[in-house]
Order: structure tokens, then C-alpha cells, then sequence
């Protein structure tokens, strides 16, 4: 245990995070995600589910601040009568963390595949809701 790391980041996401330069992606993946098929690098967070683990990371993780929409979210298939309230619980979580009122751009689910596959790594989690899948690009953190 460390001062001031939230106890939900592992040892191995703090490394994954501390790895990462401006423009790395990191997705938070749930759990219907075939995370182990698509991650270059692979972090198990089993059990835990994404609106806690992304307060955890957005208070040691930087959102880029040199592109208009530093987050990704998985777009509702057309014709799919889900409903995404955890979105919401996203926009508060990344506005209280970053001051940023509408980060988010949503990706058709196979472009949201693709961008994961080139992520620097995949966290996957517990979480149960649909299309609660994120990716978060890394900013820069400033002297």
C-alpha cells in the first residue's frame, strides 16, 4: 500500500498507468468485453465495477488535453433497446475529476473493437451494465 493511491489500482494498473506517454489509451472494459482476445497487455480487475475504478484512475491519470473528445464510449448497436444510464454516471465522474463537460465521442462497436486492439492495455472489470465499455486517452501532465 502507498499514501494517496486509491486501494482499487493494483500494483500491476499503477505500472500499466506509470508506463503510459501522451496519447496511450487505456480501455475499461466490462464484462461481457472479450478483453483477453483484444488486450496487447491485459489487467484483471475482476469483481470491481467501472465507475469506481474510473474515479480511482482519473485522480493519478491525466485526460489529453490537445484533442476535443479524450474519451470513447461503445455506441448502442442500432436496433439494441439497451439503455446506458451508467454514461451519466461517466459524465459526472470525468466532469467532478477533469472540469470537462462533454469529453466523450461514441465509436461503432467494431471501430470500438478495433481501437481496443490498439490500446495500450485493457482493464477488465466486473461490470455488469451494457455498453459501459470507455477508452481514456492520456494527456500530459505539466511541470
Amino acid at each position: 500500500m502507498l499514501l494517496g493511491i486509491p486501494k482499487i489500482i493494483s500494483p500491476d494498473l499503477l505500472k500499466i498507468m506509470m508506463e503510459m506517454g501522451h496519447g496511450d489509451e487505456l480501455v475499461l472494459a466490462d464484462a461481457n468485453f472479450p478483453a483477453a482476445s483484444h488486450a496487447r497487455r491485459l489487467v484483471r480487475c475482476d469483481g470491481h465495477a467501472i465507475p469506481e475504478l474510473l474515479d480511482a484512475v482519473l485522480r493519478l491519470y491525466p485526460l489529453d488535453q490537445y484533442v476535443d473528445k479524450p474519451a470513447s464510449l461503445m455506441e448502442v448497436v442500432p436496433g439494441d433497446k439497451a439503455e446506458t444510464p451508467i454514461w451519466g454516471a461517466y459524465g459526472r465522474i470525468v466532469r467532478e475529476r477533469t472540469g470537462l463537460e462533454a469529453p466523450f465521442e461514441k465509436l461503432e462497436r467494431f471501430a470500438f473493437y478495433e481501437r481496443a486492439r490498439g490500446a495500450y492495455a485493457i482493464v477488465a472489470t466486473g461490470e455488469g451494465a451494457q455498453y459501459a465499455n470507455l477508452i481514456l486517452k492520456k494527456g500530459v501532465i505539466f511541470p
